[in-house]
């Protein structure tokens, strides 16, 4: 019977607990590491032994590692916490809340030299209240620091902060004046008298007009259809993105704004039953679970046909206005997103392209879909920090105010 090597270091018996010290790390981390994944690991590193590290590498990630996102933070984790072994001992005595030493993370991830660093002490319910008292009042400095970083250079308790910063932002929808009229009694440019009012008002008071009632324009919200790219590019803007524009449109105009949300990447997916759910948390997880091909490509010139085939209606009119929230890296056929893009283009009132990529100084739209993306578009409004999501509802009302001949005139 072949002879299964026990786990654990030569000199010290140790692998064991550092491989579960690791699994810890990793969860920290962000990456979905559970018991279970634990015994595969533990079978794997049995399987493969532990005399070449990068076979053990490639059996750990094999089955620790389920999400693209993941594999380059687990290859850099696995690199230093099985450097040498004393390294891996210092690296597991932090997991314990009184070790005092700290082994220098890596520099070049934020989710990696977070999972490295010391643990705190479990705190009290009281204290956590005040830690988030201290997060709700940070100092001015640190205030502006989230408001000016990248979502995509964020920690992973950074990026849980700046999500729920974001949904303090308020978006308010634009109004526009509608085909219905209601009365008034104040004098404006566009309002026009309104005769049998005045006539039953004279009849009240012996044929005297007191008062001269006057009918304007409702002003009723724009529809709002937003597109979300869900693709491998656009992984750590879409979750923080989709909670921002739940809670920052959810009861806009008293709850009489329309709103339609889908998710694209290589397929379409109709998030609008979600967005109807009142808690942010309770959307994402539905969200969650909706969408297939999350952290996949992105193929939206197919995904436009799938909305012009199966949800047309959704586009009001002309009046909606149509936010896509995309890093332009298509890899469809151009000519057919070029169509699909007039298409949209028509149906809606404005089509403004919300792109995180326009952090970088001198962003130009180079490649093939962004290219068309740039064309169709209104506007490209930047949306890759705090600071561009408080901008955005001044930017929108400002394209609104436009005339006409903005459509003709884009960038």
């Amino acid at each position: 019977m072949e002879r299964v090597h026990q786990l654990g270091d030569a000199r010290r018996g140790k692998l064991l607990p550092n491989l579960i010290g690791f699994g810890r790390a990793l969860r920290r981390a962000g990456a979905p590491v559970d018991a279970a994944r634990m015994a595969l690991a533990a079978q794997a590193a049995q399987l493969v032994g532990v005399q070449d590290r990068h076979d053990l590498g490639a059996a750990l990630e094999a089955v620790l590692v389920s999400r693209e996102q993941d594999r380059e933070v687990f290859r850099e984790l696995f690199d230093a916490w099985f450097r040498d072994p004393e390294l891996a001992h210092r690296m597991l005595a932090q997991m314990l809340p009184t070790a005092e030493g700290r082994a220098e993370p890596p520099k070049a991830r934020p989710r990696v030299r977070e999972a490295l660093a010391a643990p705190c002490a479990p705190r009290t319910e009281a204290q956590n209240d005040r830690e988030v008292q201290f997060d709700a009042a940070m100092t001015a400095s640190d205030r502006q620091r989230l408001r000016q970083a990248d979502f995509n250079a964020l920690g992973a308790a950074e990026y849980r902060l700046v999500e729920r910063l974001a949904r303090e932002i308020a978006l308010p929808v634009p109004t526009v004046p509608g085909r219905r009229l209601r009365v008034t009694g104040q004098a404006r440019a566009q309002a026009r008298l309104h005769w049998p009012g005045a006539w039953r008002e004279a009849s009240r008071t012996g044929g005297e007009l007191l008062r001269l009632p006057r009918l304007v324009r409702r002003e009723q919200p724009l529809p709002l259809l937003v597109l979300v790219d869900v693709s491998g590019s656009m992984e750590r803007y879409a979750r923080l993105l989709l909670a921002f524009l739940h809670a920052a449109t959810r009861g806009a105009a008293g709850g009489r704004a329309r709103r339609d949300v889908f998710a694209f990447g290589t397929s379409l997916t109709d998030l609008t039953p979600a967005f109807r759910m009142a808690d942010t948390d309770a959307m994402l997880g539905r969200a969650s679970a909706s969408i297939t091909d999350f952290a996949g490509g992105t193929r939206l010139g197919d995904c436009l046909a799938q909305l012009r085939r199966q949800h047309a209606r959704r586009l009001v009119g002309g009046r909606t206005l149509v936010l896509l929230i995309s890093d332009g890296l298509d890899t469809g056929e151009p000519g057919a997103l070029r169509q699909e893009l007039q298409w949209l283009r028509r149906q809606s009132r404005r089509l403004l392209w919300l792109n995180p990529l326009l952090r970088f100084e001198g962003y130009a739209p180079l490649a093939r879909g962004a290219a068309e993306l740039q064309r169709a578009s209104d506007a490209l409004l930047a949306v890759h920090n705090l600071q561009a999501l408080e901008d955005l509802a001044q930017s929108i009302a400002a394209l609104l105010q436009r005339g006409p001949s903005f459509a003709s005139n884009r960038h």
